[in-house]
């Protein structure tokens, strides 16, 4: 565990980026070999789209490292927090950290932002991708950023996360994020088995179905289980049926300029549609 502490704990900015990098590159390679889908336009011209969002995602990350790394340090300090509570090894200490970091960081703010009409008009942006893949992870509107950055604040108080376990999650949340958004194919029985731990490709591209109840479903980012523990786990027989956006969207021109797409949450509200055939529910 000390290697593991260590390491993240003074983890510089380079391997970070490399690491983040890396996994993009992996999965695009994936992609490219074993696609669910063939994308209708070419790959490097949906990907320029997303790696901006990624870009300004990273840039609003970056302004407010500094207050992560503040609270951080005065949990520690002070012993602040939930994993405070009791005494245990660093081993626990880090699962317990992790669940409650996905748990409050990434599955109640993903959850609320379709629930949340001010938090929705920016969320949709991530949505609106009618070619789900690896770019589409960080496809996120700077404004939901915000958002994103202060539940994630808000995770790291309530859990008196030290900044290895933080710098631990978020690795492992980008690398999960990537590999579930990721058009890739696997065999339904290893996806079935991998979704019973953490959130597979399959379970996530229900998620960006344009329908709904389907886009209110599968909120997970790391872990599946909060899905199943809160009831908004949902399955489909056959996601290469599954047909990508939002329905207030759909639009492909309007989606691919990248003015259009910052400007959504401040355009006149469309409320979402759903679906109206209930043999889609079989799909």
């Amino acid at each position: 565990m000390e290697v593991i502490i260590n390491f993240f704990e003074n983890i510089p900015s380079a391997y970070r980026t490399i690491i983040l990098v890396s996994g993009l590159m992996f999965f695009w390679i994936l992609e490219g070999l074993i696609p669910v889908f063939q994308p209708k336009k070419t790959r490097l011209t949906h990907a320029g789209l997303n790696l901006f969002f990624t870009l300004t995602t990273i840039l609003v990350n970056f302004c407010f490292a500094w207050i992560i790394v503040l609270t951080c340090d005065w949990s520690k300090t002070n012993h602040f927090g939930l994993l405070y509570a009791v005494n245990m090894p660093s081993w626990l200490m880090l699962i317990i950290g992790v669940l409650l970091l996905d748990l409050i960081g990434a599955y109640l703010i993903h959850f609320l932002e379709h629930k949340i009409r001010i938090m929705w008009v920016f969320h949709l942006i991530h949505h609106t991708d009618t070619e789900v893949d690896v770019t589409t992870a960080n496809r996120h509107h700077p404004g939901e950023s915000v958002f994103r950055f202060v539940f994630t604040f808000l995770a790291v108080l309530i859990t008196g996360s030290p900044i290895w376990i933080f710098m631990f999650y978020q690795t492992i949340s980008a690398a999960l994020s990537q590999f579930n958004h990721a058009n890739i194919h696997l065999p339904k029985k290893i996806d079935t088995l991998i979704s019973w731990i953490i959130v597979s490709p399959d379970m996530h591209k229900v998620h960006h179905h344009y329908v709904q109840p389907y886009s209110d479903s599968n909120y997970g980012n790391i872990f599946s289980i909060w899905d199943r523990l809160f009831g908004t786990f949902m399955k489909v027989n056959d996601t290469k049926k599954i047909v990508y956006g939002v329905d207030t969207h759909l639009n492909r021109t309007e989606n691919s300029h990248i003015l259009n797409l910052l400007k959504i949450p401040f355009q006149p509200y469309r409320p979402p549609v759903g679906t109206k055939n209930e043999k889609d529910l079989n799909i």
